[in-house]
Parts: C-alpha cells; sequence; structure tokens
C-alpha cells in the first residue's frame, strides 16, 4: 500500500510542476458568429507583431466600422449617401493600384 502511495504522489508532483502548453492563437469572435477573426503565432514569435496582425486583420474584416456607424440612428437616405461616397473611395484606390501596376510592368 505505501508503495502504490508513494507512486501516486511521485506522479502528481511530476505533472504539478509540468509546464503548461500556452495557447498561441488571438482570435475575436462576433456575438452572432459572423465576424470571426483568427491570428496563428509562430514558436518563438513576440506576441508585439501577432498583435498587430490581428489589428490588421480586424481592421480588413470592417467589424469595427460596422459597429462605429451602428452606434447612432442612420436613416436610408444618409446610408446611402454614405455608401456612395465609399464606393467613390474604393473605385478610386482601385484605380490607382490599377495605374502603379501598369507602371511597373512598362
Amino acid at each position: 500500500r505505501l508503495t502504490i502511495l508513494l507512486v501516486a504522489l511521485i506522479a502528481a508532483m511530476a505533472t504539478a510542476f509540468a509546464p503548461v502548453p500556452l495557447s498561441r492563437t488571438v482570435s475575436s469572435t462576433a456575438l452572432n458568429g459572423q465576424t470571426r477573426v483568427e491570428v496563428k503565432v509562430g514558436e518563438g514569435e513576440p506576441i508585439e507583431s501577432a498583435l498587430r496582425r490581428f489589428k490588421r486583420e480586424v481592421n480588413k474584416s470592417g467589424h469595427l466600422m460596422d459597429l462605429r456607424h451602428k452606434r447612432y440612428f442612420e436613416n436610408s437616405q444618409d446610408r446611402k449617401k454614405r455608401k456612395i461616397v465609399q464606393a467613390r473611395i474604393r473605385k478610386r484606390l482601385e484605380r490607382m493600384q490599377a495605374r502603379r501596376l501598369r507602371q511597373r510592368r512598362s
């Protein structure tokens, strides 16, 4: 009986001081599950760079912009005007990128 108790005690001590593997994933999930941003952190990668990548992914998802627009009531006419302005800016950026690509090729 004493041998079994000693073995159990040694096993418990060995697992008690073993390093616990940390979860190396930074993620964000919206309440309804529509928006999910996940960043895998590599071995030895500083958390600052993973946090920077996470912020970039959150900005790309557009979730924060949507929340910002829903902060206050926006009637349909204002929403339509905002969407037109956003489309204009998006098209302008696309034209600028296409022009840069053409200039690099020639």
